[in-house]
């Protein structure tokens, strides 16, 4: 009589992982009582909340001039943040590749990065009003830190998980540092790095809205002072405003990356666009 094949558990119990779990929840219970969180307080909250939400609507496009003014300015800070984020971390991201780079020269590039991921972008934004001024020139540089520090590490572990099968063909044939890293780093790399590049597009048009809040320009600051002036419809309005800016950018990196990466023409954009006619249900005869 035959027995069926054993397989090897792919998770495998071991005391330390419930070891963990257990700290894991004692923390939990232990963090929830040191801050205070109830369910008295979550019923105030859900009732606060209800009233909020009851004021935001119907919103209120009525200062459509002041709104287009704060998003024209978040996509501009977005976007030259982003530009200029992305040319300064290509540099800093290949110098710190450690197969490429010897230490004295990536341990340096690698603390650029480091300190440029450290804070989030409102303090850095907080940082800069108080370095340049209120308006959108702060907001540009605190994003562009912040775009530096997110494509310099990941375009950094991109190069560092290439084939030197590719780099060392190229070597061989004598060829410069500059023309090594056209023809034998950039191929691997390059889907992956306009993947990066619109994700950190996407990225700052987000962020863009959340630095105006500390002076930094863009529609942020509008949205602090309809808070402030407990103008809630128009906050709706803004909110909304917001969120259809997010969707048309992840709607253009979704193209940026099918023209780059999958070779798409504009044609062919178009026909993903258009909606397909529906399937007729075939019937039995």
């Amino acid at each position: 009589m035959t027995t069926p094949a054993t397989r090897d558990n792919p998770f495998p119990r071991s005391p330390w992982s419930r070891v963990a779990a257990v700290a894991l929840v004692a923390y939990v219970i232990y963090a929830c009582a040191q801050m205070e969180i109830s369910w008295e307080r979550v019923q105030v909250g859900l009732a606060n909340a209800a009233r909020f939400f009851d004021r935001l609507f119907p919103p209120n496009f009525d200062r459509g001039e002041l709104l287009w003014k704060g998003l024209k300015e978040s996509l501009e800070i977005a976007v030259l943040a982003s530009t200029l984020g992305i040319v300064l971390a290509m540099p800093i991201g290949l110098l710190a590749a450690r197969n490429l780079m010897p230490p004295w020269v990536t341990w340096p590039a690698r603390l650029v990065i480091v300190l440029a991921r450290s804070f989030h972008p409102v303090i850095v934004a907080i940082l800069f009003v108080k370095a340049v001024g209120f308006g959108a020139l702060a907001g540009i540089l605190a994003l562009t830190v912040a775009s530096i520090g997110f494509i310099g590490k990941l375009f950094t572990e991109a190069i560092e998980e290439i084939s030197l099968k590719q780099v060392e063909a190229v070597r061989a044939t004598g060829a410069s540092f500059a023309s090594m890293l056209a023809y034998g780093v950039l191929p691997q790399v390059f889907s992956r790095f306009i993947g990066f590049a619109t994700y950190q597009l996407d990225s700052n048009l987000r962020n863009s809205t959340m630095v105006g809040i500390v002076g930094a320009g863009g529609i942020g600051g509008t949205l602090f002072a309809a808070f402030q002036r407990f103008d809630y419809d128009f906050v709706c309005a803004i909110l909304i405003s917001i969120i259809t800016l997010i969707m048309a950018g992840e709607i253009l990196a979704t193209a940026v990356r099918a023209i780059f990466i999958d070779n798409a023409t504009l044609g062919d954009l178009m026909r993903r666009a258009r909606p397909r006619p529906r399937l007729r249900a075939l019937q039995d005869d």
